[in-house]
């Protein structure tokens, strides 16, 4: 199941601007430590014609529909026809992709959004990256640190991958639909076209195309 931890077999890079830079790496974890410096690299390369650049570090495209009460630190670009709701709170080294909707008291730090990625309500989203059209539901997580502060480990059976990151959050591939109240503990990693029920807790590698019931209960989507 090595085919399921690998950058090229979780996202369609067609469909973000950072497809170049996630080329560069085997795995997405190996992104995280260089989300910011890429962003800060590419942004002053915008065309003035439509991003604004209201900020140092900030580039946010004109027909983007940002809410004043919008919390943003730099690095960050938000994509054309994004969409950032009321009280979003975005701590920087954030790409936010085209169409994508980040939304009320919404967090991201450290993080890329494909195009049309949608967290939009009470989500918190760090160290992590979610692909074209994944989907959280409301109040869903990532959580991107073990309570004992150990480096995380990307486990999938017997296999693992030692990240040397303490903080690593999930890894979720092109639409991916985490139901509500879930928490995506670190390191996990969800196949394209997964599904995960409601209230679940979820560790590991999950394959693509299955519905994750429980633990004990995963079952290929029909």
């Amino acid at each position: 199941m090595k085919y399921e931890w690998k950058i090229a077999d979780l996202f369609d890079l067609s469909h973000t601007v950072a497809g170049d830079f996630l080329r560069k790496c085997l795995y997405p974890w190996e992104v995280l430590e260089h989300i910011g410096a890429w962003i800060l690299a590419v942004g002053g390369d915008l065309s003035a014609e439509f991003y604004d650049h209201p900020a140092e570090g900030i580039w946010i495209a004109k027909n983007a529909r940002v809410a004043p009460t919008a919390s943003i630190t730099g690095p960050c670009i938000i994509g054309e026809n994004a969409e950032v709701r009321h009280c979003a709170f975005i701590r920087g080294k954030a790409l936010i992709g085209c169409g994508a909707v980040v939304g009320n008291s919404t967090e991201l730090k450290n993080v890329i959004l494909f195009d049309e990625v949608q967290v939009p309500h009470f989500n918190y989203v760090g160290d992590s990256i979610l692909g074209y059209k994944a989907h959280l539901g409301a109040g869903a997580v990532t959580s991107n640190v073990k309570s004992d502060k150990s480096p995380v480990v990307i486990r999938c059976g017997e296999q693992k991958i030692e990240t040397g990151r303490k903080k690593v959050g999930a890894f979720i591939g092109d639409r991916a639909e985490v139901g509500c109240g879930s928490v995506l503990n670190p390191g996990c990693v969800l196949g394209q076209g997964s599904t995960v029920y409601p209230l679940s807790s979820v560790r590991g590698v999950i394959a693509p195309g299955v519905i994750y019931k429980s633990r004990n209960e995963i079952v290929p989507r029909r």
